[in-house]
Protein backbone atom coordinates (compact mmCIF):
# COMPACT_ATOMS: atom_id res chain seq x y z
CA UNK A 1 0.00 0.00 0.00
CA UNK A 2 1.47 3.53 -1.47
CA UNK A 3 0.76 6.21 0.96
CA UNK A 4 -0.06 9.21 -1.73
CA UNK A 5 -0.86 12.91 -1.05
CA UNK A 6 -2.41 14.83 -4.30
CA UNK A 7 -2.70 18.64 -4.25
CA UNK A 8 -6.15 20.37 -5.63
CA UNK A 9 -7.59 16.56 -4.88
CA UNK A 10 -11.20 17.64 -4.22
CA UNK A 11 -12.15 18.00 -7.77
CA UNK A 12 -11.52 17.66 -10.92
CA UNK A 13 -7.92 15.43 -12.32
CA UNK A 14 -6.99 15.52 -8.14
CA UNK A 15 -10.33 13.94 -7.29
CA UNK A 16 -10.13 11.21 -10.04
CA UNK A 17 -6.26 10.63 -9.33
CA UNK A 18 -7.51 10.34 -5.67
CA UNK A 19 -10.26 7.46 -6.48
CA UNK A 20 -7.29 5.90 -9.26
CA UNK A 21 -4.91 5.51 -6.32
CA UNK A 22 -7.56 4.21 -3.91
CA UNK A 23 -9.01 1.57 -6.07
CA UNK A 24 -5.78 0.24 -6.07
CA UNK A 25 -5.21 -0.09 -2.31
CA UNK A 26 -3.65 3.00 -1.33
CA UNK A 27 -4.11 5.01 1.50
CA UNK A 28 -4.50 8.92 -0.20
CA UNK A 29 -4.29 12.46 1.71
CA UNK A 30 -6.49 14.37 -0.44
CA UNK A 31 -5.34 18.32 0.11
CA UNK A 32 -7.59 21.10 -0.97
CA UNK A 33 -8.16 24.29 -0.80
CA UNK A 34 -11.85 24.04 -0.17
CA UNK A 35 -11.32 22.03 3.14
CA UNK A 36 -15.06 20.81 3.02
CA UNK A 37 -14.43 19.52 -0.74
CA UNK A 38 -11.46 17.48 0.68
CA UNK A 39 -12.83 15.73 3.49
CA UNK A 40 -15.83 14.72 1.39
CA UNK A 41 -13.10 13.25 -1.25
CA UNK A 42 -11.63 11.40 1.97
CA UNK A 43 -14.82 10.30 3.27
CA UNK A 44 -15.51 8.79 -0.81
CA UNK A 45 -12.05 6.91 -0.46
CA UNK A 46 -11.73 6.26 3.35
CA UNK A 47 -12.60 2.13 4.41
CA UNK A 48 -11.53 0.13 7.45
CA UNK A 49 -8.44 -1.76 5.89
CA UNK A 50 -7.33 1.74 3.86
CA UNK A 51 -6.99 5.42 5.50
CA UNK A 52 -7.88 8.38 3.58
CA UNK A 53 -7.09 11.78 5.11
CA UNK A 54 -8.96 15.43 4.04
CA UNK A 55 -6.88 18.26 4.70
CA UNK A 56 -7.82 22.13 3.78
CA UNK A 57 -4.55 23.55 2.53
CA UNK A 58 -3.52 26.34 0.56
CA UNK A 59 -0.25 25.51 -1.51
CA UNK A 60 0.78 28.98 -2.05
CA UNK A 61 1.59 29.28 2.24
CA UNK A 62 4.84 27.40 2.86
CA UNK A 63 4.06 27.37 6.40
CA UNK A 64 0.72 25.42 5.38
CA UNK A 65 2.11 22.95 2.93
CA UNK A 66 4.47 21.96 6.26
CA UNK A 67 1.99 21.80 8.67
CA UNK A 68 0.00 19.70 6.14
CA UNK A 69 3.00 16.89 5.38
CA UNK A 70 4.22 16.91 9.06
CA UNK A 71 0.34 15.69 9.59
CA UNK A 72 0.38 13.26 6.36
CA UNK A 73 3.36 11.41 7.79
CA UNK A 74 2.38 11.69 11.00
CA UNK A 75 -1.05 9.85 10.47
CA UNK A 76 0.16 7.48 7.63
CA UNK A 77 3.81 6.68 8.94
CA UNK A 78 5.61 7.94 6.19
CA UNK A 79 4.58 9.13 2.51
CA UNK A 80 5.30 7.35 -1.22
CA UNK A 81 4.30 9.63 -3.72
CA UNK A 82 3.44 13.51 -4.04
CA UNK A 83 0.73 14.44 -6.95
CA UNK A 84 1.39 17.90 -7.00
CA UNK A 85 -1.78 18.94 -8.89
CA UNK A 86 -3.30 22.20 -7.89
CA UNK A 87 -3.37 24.46 -10.60
CA UNK A 88 -5.57 27.30 -12.07
CA UNK A 89 -5.44 28.92 -15.51
CA UNK A 90 -6.80 32.23 -16.97
CA UNK A 91 -7.42 34.07 -20.36
CA UNK A 92 -6.19 36.80 -22.05
CA UNK A 93 -3.70 38.35 -24.58
CA UNK A 94 -0.51 39.56 -23.24
CA UNK A 95 -1.24 43.20 -23.75
CA UNK A 96 -4.59 43.41 -22.00
CA UNK A 97 -3.73 41.17 -18.58
CA UNK A 98 -2.46 42.46 -15.58
CA UNK A 99 0.86 41.61 -13.79
CA UNK A 100 -0.96 40.77 -10.83
CA UNK A 101 -3.13 38.35 -12.72
CA UNK A 102 0.01 36.54 -14.07
CA UNK A 103 1.92 36.26 -10.63
CA UNK A 104 -1.39 34.90 -8.72
CA UNK A 105 -1.25 31.98 -11.79
CA UNK A 106 2.51 31.32 -10.96
CA UNK A 107 2.28 31.23 -7.02
CA UNK A 108 -0.69 28.34 -7.52
CA UNK A 109 0.84 26.53 -10.27
CA UNK A 110 4.36 26.63 -10.01
CA UNK A 111 5.08 27.93 -6.23
CA UNK A 112 2.58 26.11 -4.93
CA UNK A 113 4.11 22.70 -6.27
CA UNK A 114 7.61 23.97 -5.27
CA UNK A 115 5.80 24.43 -1.58
CA UNK A 116 4.37 21.35 -1.60
CA UNK A 117 7.21 19.61 -2.80
CA UNK A 118 10.04 21.12 -0.37
CA UNK A 119 7.79 20.16 2.86
CA UNK A 120 7.23 16.16 1.16
CA UNK A 121 10.61 16.04 0.36
CA UNK A 122 12.47 14.85 3.31
CA UNK A 123 9.50 12.11 3.63
CA UNK A 124 9.92 11.11 0.26
CA UNK A 125 13.77 10.99 0.19
CA UNK A 126 13.47 8.78 3.36
CA UNK A 127 11.66 5.79 1.19
CA UNK A 128 12.90 6.15 -2.28
CA UNK A 129 9.10 8.02 -2.95
CA UNK A 130 8.43 9.43 -6.24
CA UNK A 131 7.29 13.31 -6.95
CA UNK A 132 4.54 13.27 -9.75
CA UNK A 133 4.34 17.10 -10.97
CA UNK A 134 1.61 18.09 -13.11
CA UNK A 135 2.97 20.01 -16.65
CA UNK A 136 1.15 20.15 -19.76
CA UNK A 137 1.47 20.45 -23.17
CA UNK A 138 1.51 24.37 -22.13
CA UNK A 139 4.84 23.09 -20.54
CA UNK A 140 6.55 22.61 -23.76
CA UNK A 141 4.55 24.40 -26.33
CA UNK A 142 2.50 28.21 -26.47
CA UNK A 143 -0.66 29.08 -25.64
CA UNK A 144 -2.29 32.01 -27.25
CA UNK A 145 -4.28 33.76 -24.66
CA UNK A 146 -2.73 31.84 -21.85
CA UNK A 147 0.96 33.17 -21.56
CA UNK A 148 0.97 33.02 -17.63
CA UNK A 149 -0.24 29.47 -17.70
CA UNK A 150 2.26 28.96 -20.04
CA UNK A 151 5.01 30.23 -18.37
CA UNK A 152 4.04 28.45 -15.18
CA UNK A 153 4.13 25.23 -16.87
CA UNK A 154 7.27 26.01 -18.32
CA UNK A 155 8.78 26.68 -14.94
CA UNK A 156 7.57 23.19 -13.57
CA UNK A 157 9.15 21.61 -16.07
CA UNK A 158 12.54 23.33 -15.35
CA UNK A 159 12.28 22.90 -11.73
CA UNK A 160 11.45 19.65 -11.44
CA UNK A 161 13.64 18.43 -14.40
CA UNK A 162 16.52 19.34 -12.23
CA UNK A 163 15.50 18.01 -8.66
CA UNK A 164 15.39 14.68 -10.72
CA UNK A 165 18.87 15.33 -11.48
CA UNK A 166 19.76 16.35 -8.12
CA UNK A 167 18.65 13.35 -6.39
CA UNK A 168 18.01 10.33 -8.89
CA UNK A 169 20.97 8.97 -6.84
CA UNK A 170 19.15 8.89 -3.83
CA UNK A 171 16.23 6.74 -5.00
CA UNK A 172 14.00 9.94 -5.64
CA UNK A 173 11.54 9.60 -8.97
CA UNK A 174 10.41 12.17 -10.33
CA UNK A 175 7.20 12.29 -13.50
CA UNK A 176 6.54 14.94 -15.40
CA UNK A 177 3.10 14.72 -16.45
CA UNK A 178 2.04 16.26 -19.97
CA UNK A 179 -1.93 15.79 -20.25
CA UNK A 180 -3.34 17.87 -23.37
CA UNK A 181 -7.38 19.08 -22.74
CA UNK A 182 -8.61 16.84 -19.89
CA UNK A 183 -12.64 17.77 -18.95
CA UNK A 184 -12.55 19.04 -16.10
CA UNK A 185 -13.84 22.40 -14.34
CA UNK A 186 -10.72 24.47 -14.48
CA UNK A 187 -11.57 26.31 -17.35
CA UNK A 188 -14.85 27.23 -16.27
CA UNK A 189 -12.86 29.25 -13.22
CA UNK A 190 -9.89 30.78 -15.24
CA UNK A 191 -8.96 34.14 -14.24
CA UNK A 192 -9.48 37.18 -17.19
CA UNK A 193 -7.25 40.22 -17.48
CA UNK A 194 -8.57 42.13 -14.71
CA UNK A 195 -8.38 38.89 -12.07
CA UNK A 196 -12.09 38.52 -11.80
CA UNK A 197 -13.54 34.90 -13.56
CA UNK A 198 -13.10 34.96 -17.34
CA UNK A 199 -17.20 33.92 -17.31
CA UNK A 200 -16.70 31.36 -20.07
CA UNK A 201 -14.01 28.07 -20.65
CA UNK A 202 -10.98 28.39 -21.63
CA UNK A 203 -10.82 24.93 -24.17
CA UNK A 204 -10.20 25.68 -27.44
CA UNK A 205 -12.73 22.89 -29.36
CA UNK A 206 -9.87 20.16 -29.49
CA UNK A 207 -10.73 17.41 -31.05
CA UNK A 208 -11.19 14.96 -28.34
CA UNK A 209 -10.78 15.83 -24.42
CA UNK A 210 -10.16 13.42 -22.43
CA UNK A 211 -12.24 12.83 -19.23
CA UNK A 212 -11.03 13.08 -15.98
CA UNK A 213 -10.83 9.48 -15.24
CA UNK A 214 -9.41 8.24 -18.49
CA UNK A 215 -6.78 11.00 -17.76
CA UNK A 216 -6.36 9.28 -14.35
CA UNK A 217 -5.52 6.29 -15.52
CA UNK A 218 -2.68 6.76 -17.82
CA UNK A 219 -1.52 8.56 -15.25
CA UNK A 220 -1.15 5.70 -12.39
CA UNK A 221 0.17 3.32 -14.73
CA UNK A 222 3.10 5.82 -15.86
CA UNK A 223 3.70 6.56 -11.69
CA UNK A 224 3.51 2.97 -11.57
CA UNK A 225 6.26 2.56 -13.82
CA UNK A 226 7.89 5.59 -12.56
CA UNK A 227 8.01 7.36 -16.21
CA UNK A 228 10.38 10.12 -16.15
CA UNK A 229 7.59 11.37 -18.66
CA UNK A 230 3.63 10.78 -19.16
CA UNK A 231 1.87 12.26 -22.10
CA UNK A 232 -1.87 12.23 -21.93
CA UNK A 233 -3.90 12.04 -24.50
CA UNK A 234 -2.86 11.62 -28.36
CA UNK A 235 -2.66 15.12 -28.98
CA UNK A 236 -0.23 15.94 -26.32
CA UNK A 237 2.14 13.29 -28.14
CA UNK A 238 1.25 15.05 -31.24
CA UNK A 239 1.76 18.67 -30.22
CA UNK A 240 5.05 17.75 -28.57
CA UNK A 241 6.75 16.98 -32.11
CA UNK A 242 4.78 19.19 -33.91
CA UNK A 243 5.69 22.17 -31.82
CA UNK A 244 9.18 20.61 -31.92
CA UNK A 245 9.57 19.75 -35.79
CA UNK A 246 6.67 22.53 -37.41
CA UNK A 247 6.37 25.60 -34.60
CA UNK A 248 5.37 28.19 -37.07
CA UNK A 249 2.56 25.71 -38.35
CA UNK A 250 1.90 25.07 -34.67
CA UNK A 251 1.74 28.21 -34.00
CA UNK A 252 -0.77 28.86 -36.41
CA UNK A 253 -3.41 26.23 -35.19
CA UNK A 254 -3.23 27.27 -31.54
CA UNK A 255 -3.78 30.81 -32.51
CA UNK A 256 -6.64 29.81 -34.61
CA UNK A 257 -8.37 27.42 -31.96
CA UNK A 258 -7.69 30.23 -29.09
CA UNK A 259 -8.64 33.35 -31.44
CA UNK A 260 -11.48 31.71 -33.01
Amino acid sequence: MRRVAITGGAHGLGAALAHAFADKGDAVAVLDLDAAGAATRAGELATRARPALGIGCDVTDPGACRAAFDGIVSELGGLDVLVANAGITHLGSVVDTGVDVLRRVMEVNFFGAVNATRAALPALLETGGQVVAISSVAGFAPLATRAGYVASKHAVEGFFGTLRTEHVAHGLGVTLVRPSFVRTEIGLHALGPDGREAGRDTRTGVAHELSAKEAAETILRGVSHRRRVVFVGREARLAFWASRLWPQFYERQMRRRALS
